[in-house]
């Protein structure tokens, strides 16, 4: 007998004996023909609540996936499987359509030590509809279900074009399946790889702001989440598969990625949808696809961004009068489908340059003037673009006009209160015709309390 051989019957033999393991017709992952299986690899589809009919398709699919890549797959739905000794075998453990409560308390435990010490997880579609009651898994998979539409077409828009499971991908992947929303938006915690857009079906709850697929370094391992998969039909896609294999290449530590939250100025306007943004009031906003902005159109409403209630933030943006046109960005108004909402309970930071030193470019809109000189300086023609960054930390709000300071005014009023509120850009009229362009956030740390905002004495 070969030597490979027989430590192929040895692991095999040792698979059985572990926890008092009996193997089931499923478990035992062929090794890729013509090289011997690099690393093993785990799929559990143990259901608690609802089932995938799709799940066998997916275990075919992922046993096909790591066999390209050298990797072995077991799959069960035994939990007695997550023992030290069992899981110490493999290197990632995918939670494939996993639904409720699957593990007891030392399996979970179990699992806990297996990814603290290095161990990989890889989840898909309803293994964020499992564990509810299991905050180590919470924070592991980044989110739980919370409902779903029916299946439909959408649009997956692709944030990381670096990332293995996304790299292959357009930047705008049109693709039909069950689409999830979950009870927390995960992206201050996870690097997010893909957004759902919203515009592109009906059922979206998460206002824009859509994570789909993400991943992540959580407690000395490698964990990553893919919402897709519902459908049998997810399984035979290629371009799914792909993104499996991604994701389970980077579980498994066979490639490294990025994987650390989103910390830099993320873009809020695509360029070619309103996807997070909704219109109050008359009046539009339109995109022109070609050059990636958006035009006023009427008045007087407000495009505010719905996605997100933000704190403290930087926000930038470029915009373009075409003459004495007037328009302004609004900050710290609550969410409303009245335009005046915004005027009378948060800021505005006006654009137009024509009007009173306390209603120009740079001035917080009858509260406080920017510095004209300043802003002289640093103001650019109409048919030109000017830069801003609005910089929101606590109560203080800061205005740089193509980094120049112009203005720094500290909020006193309760009901006018920054620390939490949307924002917004104004369509002031038909005859003002305004532009705007690389529309980017960035969220900060909230100043620490009791010290003069922004300044963290």
């Amino acid at each position: 007998m070969r030597t490979s051989a027989r430590i192929a019957l040895a692991t095999t033999a040792a698979a059985l004996l572990i926890g008092g393991i009996t193997a089931p017709a499923s478990s035992a992952g062929a090794a890729p023909q013509g090289a011997q299986a690099r690393d093993r690899v785990l799929v559990f589809s143990k259901t608690a609540g609802f089932r995938h009919d799709s799940i066998p398709e997916g275990i075919a699919a992922l046993k096909e996936l790591g066999a390209s890549s050298r990797l072995a797959v077991d799959a069960t739905e035994d939990a007695t499987a997550f023992t030290p000794g069992n899981l110490a075998r493999y290197k990632a453990v995918v939670f494939l359509s996993t639904t409720g409560d699957v593990l007891d308390a030392t399996q979970q435990q179990a699992f806990e030590e297996y990814v603290a010490d290095g161990g990989g997880y890889l989840g898909v579609h309803a293994a964020a509809d499992t564990e509810y009651d299991w905050n180590y898994y919470g924070g592991l998979v980044g989110a739980y279900f919370q409902s779903h539409p029916a299946i439909q077409p959408a649009t997956v828009r692709v944030e990381d074009r670096h990332h293995p499971a996304t790299a292959h991908l357009p930047a705008a992947w049109p693709r039909t399946d069950e689409w999830y929303n979950y009870r927390s938006n995960p992206r201050d915690q996870v690097h997010v790889l893909a957004t759902l857009d919203e515009t592109t079906y009906t059922g979206g709850t998460m206002n824009g702001d859509h994570p789909i697929a993400w991943c992540q370094e959580y407690g000395g391992g490698r964990a990553f989440y893919t919402g897709g998969g519902h459908t049998k039909e997810s399984y035979a896609d290629t371009a799914f598969r792909k993104h499996l294999l991604g994701g389970l290449k980077y579980a498994t530590g066979q490639v490294s990625a990025n994987c650390k939250p989103n910390t830099g100025y993320r873009t809020i306007f695509n360029g070619e949808t309103l996807d997070g943004w909704k219109q109050a009031g008359p009046g539009s906003f339109t995109v022109d696809k070609a050059t990636r902005t958006l035009n006023t159109t009427g008045g007087m409403g407000l495009l505010w961004y719905q996605a997100k209630e933000l704190s403290s933030y930087s926000l930038k943006l470029d915009w373009k009068m075409q003459g004495d046109d007037n328009s302004g960005v609004f900050v710290g108004f609550p969410a409303s489908d009245d335009p005046w909402s915004a005027v009378n309970k948060g800021y505005e930071v006006q654009i137009d340059a024509t009007d009173a030193p306390d209603r120009t470019t740079g001035a917080v809109y009858s509260f406080q003037s920017a510095d004209i000189a300043a802003r002289d300086q640093a103001l650019r023609p109409p048919g030109e673009w000017n830069q801003y960054e609005i910089r929101v930390e606590g109560e203080r709000l800061q205005v740089f006009l193509n980094g120049v300071k112009v203005n720094d005014f500290t909020n006193t009023d309760p009901e006018r209160s920054l620390t939490d509120g949307y924002i917004g850009l104004q369509n002031h009229g038909a005859d003002d015709q305004v532009s705007f362009r690389n529309i980017r956030l960035k969220e900060l740390s909230a100043p620490a309390q009791g010290a003069l905002p922004g300044t963290g004495d």
